[in-house]
């Protein structure tokens, strides 16, 4: 019988807010970027390496951390992380140049990439001896993802306005202090001998990295030019390396035999898709309130409350009793088609809109369909597992969903400034790119529930891995 750790429910406290803080650095910049863009000299097709260093390095690093926490210990690698994104959170703040500044994003992103595999990794100690509180603690975990991103909006707002954008990097150090002076809250585990797969590591950092470049340039070079042409092969070369290296060294990042557990593969795309229509919804929202509509950072941030709100009230009392009930496809599936819905509709913008007609509306309906699919495709990908795996498939699922970020925030963006989003100050432009942008965010969320309802497996409303009854890990 496994011991129970009395304190276990306020080491989750520490866990949720480790994961509340690493995924709202995803966010937090993003009603700071007009400002970011003015003082530091961004050009608009430039602009969002402010998010894409970070989620470049934390996406493709994910696994590496996943495999050090095995090896070196989950605590000890969680306060690694910290360290680290402290350490980048300072070097973001005192920027004075562009590319000072994406330097420490891509430092936070490494910190990012050790806190979140081992914070997953000591849920997993904490709770696996009762698979009911472990349903809980996912669920409630698993919350503080998508309330971080979205609440990091808002607190952008407020440092912005009311203070200066550093701020909004500024105040990981104190809570990061914080997070540290509780980590005795955590377990411990011995470190183990083992190989640390470097090169495979660098070949999927550099060939994410490399993808999202080239489609970054493509509209300003052309995408038949010979460079974009280049840059996509040589991201193709890397990431088959890492795929390579997978199948021959003694101990790789990610053992491909784990994606013959039944359900993992469908569950990892809609993750990716979830991932690449949610990221860019909130960035070019955020673009579309302050350089349309004229809000400043505070009442931009503020406009994204209510999806907070009810993001929050979703996945903490909803969500995880209609997974109970239904199972995990109709959520995924139809949560990714009610998220396109919301997309759809905020794609009808209007230069001269307002936010209860155009952007309020729109906005629930979108984070409705979040609120469904996240929790759901998260533990449909962890659920049919071995419990050796766990760690794994949890590291190859925030993957998926950081890649998809990255590349759909990457391709939306072009298609955004092909459609007139670089135009500052022609507001008919800027919407014409908005709208683009919002368009194909819900092309990409409609296909992911497509794709969903036809090749995901149906499991017993009652068993398939529901949040209040069946242990990530356990077999099916």
């Amino acid at each position: 019988m496994p011991t129970v750790n009395p304190r276990r429910w306020w080491a989750l406290l520490v866990l949720a807010t480790a994961q509340f803080m690493v995924i709202m650095d995803t966010s937090i910049i993003g009603v700071a970027l007009p400002e970011m863009q003015r003082d530091l000299g961004f050009a608009p097709e430039d602009l969002q390496w402010v998010f894409n260093a970070y989620v470049i390095a934390f996406g493709g690093l994910l696994l590496l951390g996943g495999r050090l926490s095995d090896l070196l210990g989950a605590r000890r690698i969680f306060v690694t992380g910290w360290v680290v994104l402290i350490a980048g959170s300072v070097v973001a703040a005192a920027a004075t140049t562009a590319w000072v500044e994406v330097v420490g994003r891509a430092v936070q992103g490494v910190g990012g990439a050790l806190i979140a595999p081992a914070s997953m990794t000591l849920l997993m100690m904490l709770f696996s001896h009762d698979p009911k509180e472990l349903g809980k603690a996912l669920a409630l975990y698993g919350a503080a993802a998508p309330a971080g991103g979205t609440a990091g909006v808002f607190l952008g707002g407020v440092f912005t306005e009311w203070a200066s954008w550093p701020w909004i990097f500024i105040i990981y150090v104190p809570i990061g202090i914080a997070t540290l002076a509780a980590t005795g809250l955590l377990p411990a585990a011995a470190s183990r001998r083992g190989a640390v797969d470097v090169l495979g590591a660098a070949a999927v950092t550099a060939g994410l990295a490399l993808a999202v470049f080239a489609v970054v340039r493509a509209p300003e070079i052309g995408w038949g030019a010979t460079g974009t042409v280049l840059q996509l092969l040589g991201a193709a070369v890397l990431l088959g390396l890492f795929l390579v290296l997978q199948k021959s060294v003694k101990a790789p990042l990610m053992p491909l035999g784990v994606w013959r557990t039944p359900g993992l593969g469908i569950s990892n795309l809609a993750m990716t898709l979830l991932g690449a229509a949610w990221i860019p919804m909130w960035y070019f929202l955020n673009l579309y309130l302050q350089q349309v509509l004229g809000y400043g950072a505070f009442a931009s941030g503020a406009a994204l409350l209510p999806m907070t709100g009810l993001l929050m009230l979703f996945m903490t009392l909803i969500t995880a009793r209609l997974l109970g009930r239904f199972g995990a496809k109709p959520l995924i599936s139809g949560g990714l088609l009610v998220l396109a819905a919301g997309l759809a509709w905020l794609a009808a913008v209007e230069p001269t809109g307002t936010f209860l007609v155009d952007v309020l509306p729109a906005s629930l309906v979108a984070a409705t369909g979040m609120s469904l699919a996240y929790i759901p495709a998260m533990m449909s990908a962890i659920s049919g597992v071995r419990q050796e795996e766990a760690g794994l498939a949890s590291g190859i699922v925030n993957t998926t969903y950081q890649v998809g970020s990255a590349l759909g925030l990457a391709a939306l963006t072009a298609v955004a400034t092909s459609q007139g989003a670089g135009e500052l100050g022609d507001l008919p432009a800027l919407t014409d790119g908005f709208s683009a942008a919002f368009v194909g965010a819900a092309a990409i969320a409609a296909a992911g529930g497509v794709l969903t309802a036809v090749f995901m497996r149906s499991a017993p409303s009652a068993a398939g891995a529901t949040a209040e009854q069946q242990p990530v890990g356990s077999a099916k």
